[in-house]
């Protein structure tokens, strides 16, 4: 099922066919063969595998395993559980380690044998042409699991004291990203880690990704109920409960408490752009949460319409505070619209959170803009779930004081606005953002 690589091999056949034999018949069944695969790509289900590190730690392991790691492809389908198992079956004095954490020497230089095993995060590696482009889930699906090399892996580390009121405080990440020496799939099903780099996420930076992945996974399950009406609520319901109900998660109040406090930034004063990152896309999820409420309210049943009522007044308290708070989000209607291919068929694009803060507006900025300092060139680098750079919410944006002094309007007839008093302007890409006083 790679018809991306048969496509490949199918185009250097072609041009075989065509400019070296001159097989005109062999030519066309090869373009129906190709015109199939260009068909099952956007219409086949592909089960994505999983990927597994596995550490052989020991001196009991032969040298071309001892104290290495591996990168496996599992199974359609396969299960940690039963990879291990495998694994221990051809070790069987082998030790399973439980802990994700890397051994110490004392593990390294013993006589035994000790395998780590756990599941590891491919690195999606967009084609360029694809990059910043509306490509359907379809075709990115693909890339998911396929044609990768880096694969990363996060555990929780805890600094200080833990706070019983908000975890979020001192939660920080520890990221592991490994590098293959060849990409995957290949024509082994593993292949060794040839390089491993650490790095640690603070919990500001670890908000914003929890952000922008929850952004992320309500536009497109929103997306795909609008392209698809049969599809069954209960993930929607699920998904919009645990946001919107402050009962479940506790909502945007525990980044609140953490980290817009005036304690937190006289602390950090370097991390103001990444809380004005943090607050837009705290907003942006309100035309995302909304969306997803409509929708769900179409498909509502007897049995949902208690949940369906405590979702919309929870919302409806979230969504006045947050815009009152960080201020109005807007998105252009083209990322719900339900599009078709020319022949008929559903293209879902799958819309990635720089997107999604890339067409955001804000058209009503209470507290979102800096009215005393643009953006400096030192904002967070942190890496988004597509591989892009969290861009600060400040830096296409030109921001000036809030005692500037009068603007000159044009007269417009029966409108006669003579001045207007600025309080804050911005200028965003084209559009021009003006907010009275």
């Amino acid at each position: 099922e790679m018809w991306e690589k048969a496509i490949q091999l199918s185009k250097e056949l072609a041009d075989m066919y065509e400019n070296k034999v001159f097989d005109y018949e062999g030519l066309g069944n090869l373009l129906k063969k190709r015109a199939t695969f260009y068909e099952n790509i956007m219409k086949a289900m592909r089960p994505q595998p999983e990927y597994f590190a596995v550490g052989y730690y020991g001196q009991g392991f032969p040298s071309f395993l001892r104290n290495k790691i591996f990168i496996y492809r599992g199974k359609e389908y396969e299960r940690r559980e039963d990879f291990n198992l495998k694994l221990l079956t051809q070790f069987p004095s082998a030790e399973k380690m439980t802990s994700t954490a890397p051994p110490g020497e004392e593990i390294k230089s013993s006589p035994k044998q000790y395998v780590q095993c756990f599941i590891v995060k491919p690195v999606m590696n967009l084609p360029p042409n694809y990059k910043d482009k509306p490509v359907p889930e379809q075709i990115l699906n693909y890339y998911r699991a396929n044609e990768v090399q880096q694969f990363t892996h996060s555990r929780p580390v805890r600094k200080g004291e833990k706070d019983p009121d908000n975890e979020f405080a001192n939660m920080w990440i520890e990221r592991t990203t490994y590098t293959t020496a060849y990409s995957f799939p290949g024509i082994l099903k593993w292949f060794e880690v040839k390089q491993i780099t650490t790095e640690e996420i603070s919990p500001l930076e670890n908000a914003i990704e929890t952000m922008e992945l929850t952004n992320e996974k309500i536009s497109n399950i929103v997306q795909q109920h609008i392209w698809d009406r049969s599809l069954p609520v209960h993930p929607l319901s699920m998904l919009l409960n645990g946001i919107v109900d402050p009962a479940v998660m506790g909502g945007c109040t525990n980044y609140e408490k953490a980290f817009f406090t005036e304690k937190y930034l006289q602390e950090h004063p370097e991390d103001q752009d990444k809380i004005e990152l943090l607050k837009h896309l705290i907003a942006l999820q309100m035309p995302l949460l909304a969306e997803g409420i409509r929708i769900h309210g179409e498909k509502l049943t007897e049995q949902l319409k208690p949940l369906h009522d405590r979702l919309t007044a929870c919302f409806r308290e979230l969504k006045k505070k947050v815009e009152k708070q960080y201020g109005v989000i807007t998105l252009p209607p083209s990322l719900t619209e339900r599009k078709q291919s020319r022949s008929g068929s559903v293209v879902l694009p799958y819309i990635m959170s720089s997107t999604l803060r890339r067409l955001s507006v804000t058209s009503v900025a209470s507290s979102v803009v800096s009215t005393s300092s643009t953006s400096s060139d030192s904002a967070s680098s942190r890496p988004g779930s597509d591989g892009s750079i969290l861009e600060p919410l400040l830096e296409r944006r030109i921001s000036t004081s809030s005692r500037a002094e009068e603007l000159p309007m044009k007269d417009d007839g029966d409108n006669r606005i003579s001045k207007l008093k600025r309080k804050e302007w911005s200028i965003s890409k084209s559009q021009v953002i003006v907010e009275k006083e």
